[in-house]
């Protein structure tokens, strides 16, 4: 395994989700990696996990649209950093840029957002 860059990267996804779901994202990975990678016709299995379902429940949930939207945006940029292909993850500027801006607000309920949808499906 060559460690560079990309790899940083990497772990940076693994260490955000962990956070946000509160525990070893391994499973949920492994999950969203096989199913971005079937050739099945059935629906992808991150398309029917919602994002409030997978959070940690041991903190209080967002109040409010700015926080659901911090929300958001980590967990993309976390998904983004998991990329199978490395050279398809961002770098960690793209990251800080991501990170600082503020972004348009939320196209719908916190709790509909499924996985899915910030994988880009």
């Amino acid at each position: 395994m060559k460690v560079d860059n990309k790899t940083d990267v990497y772990s940076f996804g693994v260490v955000t989700m962990e956070v946000i779901i509160g525990r070893h994202p391994g499973e949920l990975i492994s999950s969203l990696l096989s199913s971005a990678s079937s050739s099945s016709s059935l629906p992808v299995i991150a398309d029917h996990w919602l994002l409030n379902d997978v959070m940690d429940k041991r903190p209080s949930p967002p109040v409010d649209e700015v926080g659901e939207l911090k929300v958001v945006v980590a967990v993309k940029i976390a998904l983004a950093c998991l990329c199978v292909n490395p050279q398809s993850r961002p770098t960690m500027q793209q990251i800080d840029r991501a990170l600082s801006m503020q972004g348009p607000p939320l196209s719908k309920q916190f709790s509909m957002i499924t996985l899915g949808e910030l994988l880009g499906h």
